[in-house]
């Protein structure tokens, strides 16, 4: 792994050419420094055409993050930190957890099961139980 790649998840590292940087002035805190200094960081990455993935991980995150792209591109955006440097180093952690949260596999899907026999015959006792306690609280009949 070379310098400026961006390891995803195992297996999955995105390599520092295909990373494009974006700096900006950042509004919020930062003293004298706030309107001299490029703070704000965007990096993006085009995930539809980026031959670094393996196909299926990328069709999948690519489904998972429509929203989020334009043109194919995610852009993640660091803007909490005084400095450039901590900024850089939020966005890459941001954009990889972007990622490996898309390429997460489906959870498996739920089966559908009866209640056990026991469980149905406990709740109704529970429920006959209760309904006599606010029959007992009704006036007496004469």
């Amino acid at each position: 792994m070379a310098e400026g790649d961006l390891p995803v998840r195992r297996g999955v590292v995105l390599p520092g050419r295909e990373l494009h940087w974006r700096f900006s002035r950042a509004s919020g805190p930062g003293g004298q420094g706030v309107n001299t200094t490029d703070s704000r960081v965007e990096l993006s990455f085009d995930l539809a055409r980026s031959p670094s993935l393996p196909e299926r991980l990328r069709e999948l995150a690519v489904r998972r993050l429509g929203g989020r792209l334009v043109d194919g591109v995610l852009t993640v955006v660091a803007a909490e930190h005084r400095s450039q440097l901590r900024n850089r180093e939020a966005a890459r952690e941001r954009l990889a957890a972007t990622l490996r949260d898309a390429m997460h596999p489906d959870p498996p899907k739920r089966r559908s099961t009866r209640p056990t026999g026991g469980s149905v015959r406990r709740r109704l006792d529970a429920k006959s139980r209760r309904g006599a306690l606010k029959r007992l609280r009704g006036r007496p009949d004469d």
